[in-house]
């Protein structure tokens, strides 16, 4: 392991490094550690190393509450402060959520319990893209295929971005808000109003970022500029304590400029209507009963002169893939014993896949083209799910899930090769439809010792996960014995769980471990070699295949209450994987990363230090990764310290400022995307990551 320094000259001791940690909090610690802890309020402490795992397996995050280092305005920039997180960067927003190495569909994300899928074949906007975290109340990851309630294809984990809305009673109203500015032109501004009375409630939010371009640590532009904006409105019925009905919509768009790739994200439109139905405390036997149907509608441009220059009008790309997914969930809870409780249910969701694109003089008039359906998904679930407690400090926790896929294959023709290069061809699988019966469950063994305050637990999860459009379809993929990657097989992932959670008032400690075998995994290789359409010579071509995978790690988290007003805590987070198939290591894992916080919180002055530590990368398999992105050479490690403070001058008000790479470092993270060359833009090797960020944020709520 070789950590490089943080901007400081080498030979800095762990201690020594401590040490300036508490030196510098010390100066913002000078005020009267007698304020009394009254003062706080519902607004928590920075985010600084990590959301610690309270429950086997679960780690839940405010996503309102301020964090160091200051995310971008999507939902995988929220998602990286949590350990086994990382982002495969692409430029200043819309990166792809990684998590223990595995990327896209491998991670199942819904919000508010509904699918959304994005349009772009290259992953220009990935679910995340379109997702507001501060608007969201609670998210919640759950690692592994350690549950079957949500929906299939969760081998890596599953993400839920939820609201609670309560019943107001008495009559009332909240607000919670936020306005955020920062360096290279950084403005955000959030708003979230709920009010109400016993029987009916209205929710209403929006939500604006902006950003420049950043600059590196070495003072390098990068493309990366965005702005983007959402809001959502909700009327919701509650009758009684345990009923809600509730009617929900969402807009929301916007524009990101790419360091990575030719073409730029002019359009990021999101439409969605839902609705929801819960009901609790039915009967002594029935504990709930919810069901939910949502349409969730992407419309995404992308091209090459809306956000950079571009030569002539001959030289003009645009292309306008969209999508339209709708679905439905119905779930009941049962009470089927003094010790024994079930959740069984159905799910269904579909979607549809356009595309419309156009060159030169054409590109200003892709709006009168026709959109061409390009391919379509439907899924049927059924599931359930039971927890047994086996005694005072035993529960036994298992589910099983059937679900029904079908994918169809619209296109007439493929586009092969790039440039002046391509050719059209036909396409082997046109009109072709694949259905599949996949299944998935697991079984988990949870034991609170007596010996100790902590809880220990090991489980085995079985998931079946079906080729996704990207693998199938997206961006011309080939198969190794095919011009269509359509018939590729699904993936099939067992994974062994272990941890220990161990808690007192002062300490928290939490392990967790995996072991990983995956059969048919779906690797996407960029410099395949095959013969030539001619049938003289050879080509280069990306192609999807299947392989033989394994993948072995964990995640350890410690937060440890030095005193009443300070706290040291540490992360880790580690994946290793190899490709059995090839021999080789398996690409596009990110290597071991450790982050150390220190921080001082009196009720009303705060302070806090993160120092991240990411070791070389020199497992790599060049060429050869996901649909997001393949390896492209060694990275070497890395180290990063940041700085923050708050005051919170009166309930409900939370003033906090920060600077991020405090010694403006020039890094990349191993996965970033190579960086492409724009005109009038540093072409690097990786999309590097921001420079020195200062950024100061006010959070208020209030009731």
């Amino acid at each position: 392991m070789k950590f490089l320094s943080c901007g400081w000259s080498c030979g800095w001791s762990w201690g020594s490094i401590t040490g300036l940690m508490v030196c510098q909090m010390a100066v913002a610690a000078t005020g009267d550690d007698a304020t009394e802890k009254s003062v706080a309020t519902a607004l928590g402490e920075v985010v600084v190393t990590a959301p610690m795992m309270h429950a086997p397996l679960v780690v839940e995050t405010d996503p309102k509450a301020p964090r160091q280092p200051v995310p971008a305005h999507d939902g995988a920039d929220y998602l990286k402060t949590i350990p086994g997180f990382s982002v495969i960067r692409k430029g200043g927003s819309d990166g792809d959520p990684v998590f223990r190495g595995m990327a896209a569909s491998r991670l199942n994300i819904l919000l508010d319990g509904e699918n959304l899928l994005g349009g772009c074949g290259m992953r220009m906007d990935p679910p995340t893209a379109y997702i507001f975290p501060e608007s969201y109340d609670r998210i919640t990851v759950i690692k592994g295929p350690q549950t079957v309630l949500y929906g299939p294809g969760n081998s890596a984990g599953t993400v839920l971005f939820e609201r609670d809305i309560k019943r107001f009673e008495p009559a009332g109203w909240t607000f919670n808000g936020s306005l955020t500015m920062g360096s290279f032109g950084r403005n955000d501004q959030v708003a979230d109003l709920r009010a109400g009375t016993p029987d009916f409630y209205f929710q209403g939010g929006a939500t604006r970022s902006d950003s420049d371009n950043y600059e590196d640590g070495d003072g390098t532009e990068v493309h990366s500029a965005y702005t983007r904006w959402s809001s959502s409105a909700a009327i919701g019925w509650t009758p009684d304590a345990n009923t809600r009905l509730e009617i929900s919509g969402v807009r929301s768009d916007g524009e990101a400029a790419y360091a990575d790739r030719g073409m730029d994200g002019s359009k990021f439109a999101r439409e969605n209507v839902g609705i929801k139905f819960e009901k609790n405390h039915v009967s002594q036997r029935v504990d709930k009963i919810e069901a939910q149907a949502y349409y969730n509608y992407v419309d995404h441009v992308m091209d090459n002169y809306s956000l950079r220059d571009v030569a002539n009008t001959a030289a003009r790309m645009v292309s306008n893939p969209d999508r339209e997914t709708t679905g439905a969930r119905a779930a009941i809870g049962l009470h089927l014993g003094a010790a024994t409780d079930a959740t069984l249910g159905i799910d269904y969701q579909a979607n549809t896949h356009s595309l419309r694109s156009a060159m030169g003089a054409m590109a200003e008039s892709y709006r009168q083209m026709a959109r061409v359906e390009d391919a379509e998904f439907r899924n049927y679930g059924l599931f359930g799910e039971v927890t047994q407690y086996l005694g005072e400090r035993d529960k036994l926790v298992g589910g099983l899930r059937l679900d029904d896929w079908q994918a169809e294959d619209q296109r007439a023709t493929l586009r092969i090769g790039s440039g002046m290069m391509a050719q059209q061809v036909v396409n082997p699988t046109a009109d072709r439809t694949r259905d599949k019966l996949l299944s998935s469950g697991f079984a988990r063994y949870e034991r609170d010792l007596a010996s100790m305050p902590a809880t220990a637990y090991a489980g085995v999860g079985h998931t079946e996960r079906f080729p996704d459009y990207w693998e199938l379809i997206g961006a011309g993929k080939e198969a190794v014995d095919s011009l269509s990657a359509f018939d590729v097989d699904p993936e099939k992932t067992t994974q062994l769980d272990v941890g220990l959670i161990y808690s007192t008032d002062r300490l928290s400690v939490s392990l967790s471990g995996f072991y990983n075998r995956i059969d048919d995994f779906l690797m996407v290789q960029s410099n395949y070699v095959k013969p030539s359409l001619s049938g003289m010579g050879t080509r280069t071509a990306t192609v999807v295949r299947n392989i033989e995978a394994t993948t072995w790690g964990g995640e350890a988290g410690i937060d440890y209450r030095l005193t009443d007003t300070w706290k040291a805590d540490a992360s880790l987070a580690y994946v290793r994987g190899d490709n059995d198939t090839d021999g080789t290591a398996l690409a596009q894992l990110p290597p071991l990363e450790l982050r150390l916080g220190l921080g001082y919180d009196n009720g009303t002055w705060s302070a806090g230090s993160l120092l991240r530590l990411v070791t070389e990368q020199d497992r790599v398999d060049i060429g050869k990764g996901n649909i997001v992105g393949q390896d492209i050479g060694r990275t070497p490690g890395f180290g990063v310290f940041s700085l923050n403070a708050g005051y919170r001058p009166k309930k409900g008000i939370l003033i906090a400022a920060g600077v991020d790479n405090l010694f403006d470092k020039t890094y990349a993270e191993h996965i970033s995307r190579s960086g492409a060359m724009i005109a009038g833009f540093e072409q690097t090797t990786r999309v590097n990551e921001p420079g020195r960020n200062l950024w100061i944020k006010l959070s208020v709520a209030l009731d």
